[in-house]
């Protein structure tokens, strides 16, 4: 008997009437299968061209060639690609991405990273500058994070941490910290961690990695994490709860105080994900905006995770990950005794690692200063609140959640990733949500150059009203959201992205 067959035979026992949905659900399953394919096809052949723009007009390479290409023929072909990408981001038509971008500043990291291509930060004994810009890099995060208020109630317990390859990576280092902490001391061995369903994606991939349970729980009608239900969704196999400042798809700052508070009461760990606002949110207060506690001077937060090349204007490729205590962080570390290569021991998850990436980081920062980065803040701010106020003034248009530099967008009756496709097409890269549907800009420093803000609310009027007058065409990412959100399998949705991503490794 297949498996499917036995699934529905139990089933009809215990619940006859959702075993009888369920058997008409597994009958739909291949003609679900089948217009998933016809419709991922059709997607993909509009799609592979932005993928793939160059092929056919710059040489490619399949296997190593023969002889090597002259050196300047190189440097000619990728000046001419980079000029053709740049132009866009430059315009600031691009959500989040670039987050600062001028040439000065560019130029300034790019020679800090040549004068640090070769360093190995592995190899501590070759290069100890690696060592002072990392310590320093930590060091200057954690004291704009709220250590000094933290020094102050627990001395004992100073706030450390390590630089990593970026958020995904600071938020990974996290929940496996959090994972061998509690099957050390609790002894915990299904672990699970509560997040609202607004909270990273790389939440869910840290799940996936390392054996936990995440659970997900519903945000309140403001976007915010619901801190009954998650205190609700707690268990003895809780390990940690976490909370976002801002969460990535609306730009909302979660109640990190009462959330802290809650995982305090229960002794389990707080993960502040500031990985968006870690470098930006510190400044917006300064500047009298109104952000609440999400930092280290509540007792509560044990690790944040902020990321350096966004806000804090790094190479791309740096972020920190934050901790209270030594001995928390010690849980992220990795060391062998006992191979034949001799002794081995690695702060995060690579061994070698750019150590120039970690220097232009250090000098972004110390470039900047807290004029520098209070100034870039005040602009991205007021761009922001400029567009918020132009967008919410387009009939049909309504700004979702209260985000100070994320502005969330939702259109209706007509739809928003309709609207976003005719936002691409007159230049801009935006950002799909999901759950409600809509799209959002992420604003930098890019926007803040005069005309941006304006012209970015007269091309989503204008949007807006092409969408009204025009019917679908079956083009562009409107389709791929809409199938998402329709077809009832979401394993069928996992293959499709699968696919798109074997799509970009073809030569």
């Amino acid at each position: 008997m297949k498996l499917d067959d036995l699934m529905t035979k139990g089933l009809t026992r215990v619940n006859p009437k959702l075993a009888a949905r369920s058997e008409r659900y597994l009958r739909r399953i291949p003609a679900i299968r089948a217009r998933l394919d016809r419709e991922y096809d059709r997607l993909m052949a509009g799609i592979e061209g932005s993928l793939k723009p160059y092929r056919g007009t710059v040489p490619s390479f399949a296997t190593i060639p023969p002889a090597g290409r002259p050196r300047e023929e190189i440097l000619a072909e990728m000046d001419d690609l980079s000029g053709r990408e740049g132009t866009t981001w430059r315009e600031g038509r691009v959500s989040g991405g670039v987050y600062q971008g001028d040439d000065d500043h560019v130029a300034f990291l790019n020679r800090v990273y040549a004068l640090n291509s070769q360093v190995n930060p592995l190899h501590a004994d070759l290069w100890p500058s690696a060592t002072k810009y990392e310590a320093e890099i930590v060091a200057m995060t954690a004291a704009m994070l709220g250590a000094d208020a933290a020094r102050v109630h627990e001395p004992q317990r100073e706030v450390c941490g390590t630089v990593t390859s970026g958020g995904t990576e600071s938020i990974l280092m996290a929940m496996k910290t959090y994972r061998d902490w509690a099957r050390d001391t609790e002894r915990i061995k299904r672990p699970q961690v509560i997040a609202p369903t607004t909270a990273h994606v790389a939440f869910d991939k840290a799940a996936h990695y390392f054996g936990i349970r995440l659970i997900r729980v519903p945000v309140g009608r403001d976007f915010r994490a619901d801190v009954a239900r998650m205190r609700a969704a707690i268990t003895n196999d809780t390990i940690a709860l976490v909370g976002s400042a801002p969460a990535f798809p609306h730009g909302t700052i979660d109640p990190i105080e009462a959330l802290s508070e809650t995982a305090r009461e229960h002794g389990l760990g707080f993960h502040t994900d500031a990985c968006l606002g870690g470098f930006i949110l510190p400044w917006a207060r300064r500047l009298g905006y109104p952000v609440p506690p999400f930092d280290f001077s509540l007792p509560g937060v044990t690790s944040m995770s902020a990321d350096t090349h966004k806000y804090g204007y790094a190479a791309k490729g740096t972020s920190v990950v934050l901790y209270r205590g030594t001995e928390l962080r010690s849980y992220q570390y990795f060391a062998a005794t006992e191979w034949p290569g001799g002794l081995y021991f690695s702060p995060t998850m690579a061994g070698s690692r750019p150590g120039g990436l970690s220097a232009a980081c250090w000098a972004a920062m110390v470039s900047m200063g807290e004029e520098g980065y209070l100034e870039a803040s005040r602009r991205i701010l007021e761009a922001a609140a400029a567009i918020k106020e132009g967008a919410a003034r387009i009939p049909g248009v309504r700004v979702v959640g209260d985000g100070l530099f994320v502005v969330a967008i939702t259109t209706h009756p007509i739809d928003p990733y309709r609207v976003m496709d005719a936002m691409t097409g007159r230049g801009w890269h935006l950002i799909g949500l999901q759950k409600p549907a809509g799209f959002h800009l992420c604003v930098t420093l890019r926007q803040t150059a005069p005309g941006v803000a304006e012209r970015f609310v007269e091309d989503l009027g204008a949007s807006v009203e092409e969408t009204r007058a025009t019917k679908p065409t079956g083009a562009g990412m409107a389709p791929v959201y809409g199938m998402a959100a329709t077809v009832p399998f979401r394993g069928m949705v996992s293959d499709m992205l699968k696919r798109y991503m074997d799509l970009l490794y073809e030569v």
